[in-house]
């Protein structure tokens, strides 16, 4: 067998990264959703993907959620959390959904990389993670391997799977519990 060389280049990447998260802002946003009535997560393009399989493991812990733009989705209210998954914090439709979320009087979190941008500003918190955006170049991560944004994408699906692995703590539910909440008309 011959090692992919390139894929532990990522792995390690992502890993010097994963030490730059502070692990309190994540501890902020869990308290925001176990405090939520129903909790909203966005994001666009890739980083949609990740806050999609987000929404998707939170309904798995028995959390109203619900991803911003599906059919089912109801509108947000007072009570309520919208999460924002971006990179840049200056995606348009982002940053309407972010504001409309203010207005409405919810709470608002965001993964980015920098938040000091559009949505960062108006959030009752963040979560600050390394990456490289086409859409701003206020950084500190200094390079990647890999195409803009990717780095980014991976590391706020892994930050998403570990607040999961927290609320289970926290909620204390069983893998029967969280199995029984799993799609069963696949």
């Amino acid at each position: 067998m011959t090692e992919c060389k390139t894929l532990l280049e990522i792995i390690e990447e992502l890993s010097e990264d994963a030490e730059k998260v502070d692990n309190s802002q994540l501890e902020i946003v869990e308290q925001l959703i176990t405090k939520a009535k129903r909790v909203f997560i966005t994001g666009a393009g890739r980083s949609g993907f990740a806050a999609r399989a987000f929404a998707n493991r939170l309904m798995h812990l028995g959390i109203d959620s619900h991803f911003v733009g599906e059919p089912t989705t109801p509108s947000i209210r007072r009570g309520d959390l919208l999460i924002i998954g971006s990179g840049s914090g200056k995606t348009e439709s982002l940053v309407t959904m972010a504001k409309k979320a203010k207005k409405e009087d919810a709470e608002l979190a965001t993964i980015t990389i920098n938040p000091n941008n559009e949505i960062g500003s108006i959030a009752d918190a963040y979560i600050k993670i390394p990456g490289i955006s086409s859409r701003d170049t206020a950084t500190e991560k200094a390079s990647s391997i890999q195409p803009n944004g990717s780095s980014f994408e991976q590391l706020s699906w892994l930050i998403y799977d570990s607040i999961i692995v927290d609320l289970i703590r926290i909620t204390q539910q069983t893998q029967e519990e969280i199995d029984f909440r799993h799609a069963n008309m696949e």
